[in-house]
């Protein structure tokens, strides 16, 4: 929330399961378990919202590239949490409204989590093409060095250059790409990748959670325009 921060958050790994890679409801960007999902969005909505949740916005961020199936599964989860309304968006437009330009032309979004990589042409506000790869900081030994993630990296950005007929990439390298998700909080990362574009990039100052940040933006927007405005939990909205 602005001007608060993070209200409320989980470790998706708390209470499912007895190591790392084990009982994550959640695996490479998908819903793998509905069940620990559900209890776990409800310790958040417990902590953030309380117990009246009347009149409650939610955002839902999803990877771009989620399918139809995915999206409809997270829809259903957070309808169970009993909010009025629920606004759904891609990972890349979230992360654009917290550290992008705000100048509509074309820009480039990599996320680096965990265990999904994706990069995102976004030209004024919308996803001109994409890219997704099942590789993370997970897939790293913890001394290895990040070359297949910037490898990954590398090869998409190539992979949308060579399909780009109208300049949109060229115009979002020379602008800096956005580096987001936990990879571009590691300098190991994100300088050999400026390094092997040949360009400066864009960092948030909290890049693992430029995605909930530009979320929370888009949610207070929203409210805004409804007249409404966010509140801490147990006061009245």
């Amino acid at each position: 929330m602005p001007g608060h921060g993070v209200i409320a958050d989980t470790d998706a790994c708390s209470d499912f399961g007895a190591g790392p890679g084990h009982g994550r409801p959640v695996r490479r960007g998908r819903i793998v378990d509905p069940v620990s999902c559900g209890r776990m969005l409800g310790r958040i909505a417990d902590s953030a919202l309380g117990a009246d949740r009347t009149d409650t916005v939610i955002v839902l961020s999803h990877p771009v590239l989620a399918g139809s199936e995915h999206r409809a599964a997270a829809r259903e989860l957070i309808a169970a949490l009993g909010p009025t309304s629920v606004i759904a968006l891609d990972s890349a437009r979230a992360a654009a409204a917290y550290a992008g330009p705000q100048d509509g032309g074309p820009l480039l979004v990599v996320d680096i989590g965990a265990e999904l990589t994706e990069a995102t042409l976004l030209v004024d506000g919308l996803v001109r093409d994409a890219r997704q790869a099942e590789t993370g900081l997970s897939d790293l030994d913890p001394c290895e060095p990040p070359t297949v993630v910037v490898r990954t990296v590398l090869d998409m950005v190539d992979e949308m250059w060579k399909q780009d007929r109208h300049g949109a990439v060229l115009g979002a390298l020379r602008k800096g790409p956005l580096l987001a998700g936990g990879g571009a909080a590691r300098p190991d990362v994100t300088d050999r990748v400026a390094l092997r574009l040949g360009v400066a990039v864009r960092l948030a100052d909290d890049p693992a959670t430029t995605v909930v940040r530009g979320a929370g933006l888009i949610l207070s927007s929203v409210l805004r325009r409804a007249g409404a405005t966010p509140a801490l939990p147990g006061r009245t909205r």
